[in-house]
């Protein structure tokens, strides 16, 4: 039997840019609870963003980022009378979004030498022109479900 659908907690938009999408980004820029170090760390990058793409809304800059780093397909693995599985499965619209941005923070954050502010928006601003590091692990993706395609039957 199913466990019951747990209630999702309910982000609230962030102030400057009023965009819940932004405010989830932030949480996940955060660490040890310090929310307001990662808003100035995203408000800064989106300054940075501003100035390098000559764009005055760094939202649409961010929105389209997402959507580049967005995965369409993933594998899961699968247990099949002793044998383990790689099976190409079809991603949800918020788990989507939401590999998009750990993935983009991941990339972020190995970029040594650099404050996190630049970083991000350098990030950003390299998937919204399809490349970076984020985008490259969505292509790594689908190219793995793309060569494990014989074994989709399997799919649950």
């Amino acid at each position: 039997m199913r466990r019951p659908i747990k209630n999702k907690h309910e982000v609230v938009a962030d102030s400057a840019y009023n965009s819940v999408k932004l405010s989830r980004f932030i949480n996940y820029i955060m660490q040890d609870g310090k929310k307001e170090v990662a808003r100035k760390v995203v408000y800064g990058s989106f300054e940075r963003i501003k100035e390098k793409t000559k764009n005055p809304n760094p939202l649409e800059v961010f929105d389209i980022a997402l959507k580049n780093a967005s995965p369409s397909v993933e594998v899961r693995s699968r247990r099949v009378g002793g044998a383990n599985y790689q099976v190409p499965r079809e991603v949800r619209a918020e788990r989507r979004v939401t590999l998009a941005m750990r993935w983009i923070v991941d990339a972020a954050r190995s970029r040594k030498g650099t404050s996190m502010d630049k970083a991000i928006a350098e990030e950003l601003i390299a998937a919204y022109n399809n490349e970076g590091s984020a985008v490259k692990k969505k292509d790594d993706t689908h190219k793995m479900a793309e060569a494990n395609k014989a074994f989709a039957h399997l799919a649950w």
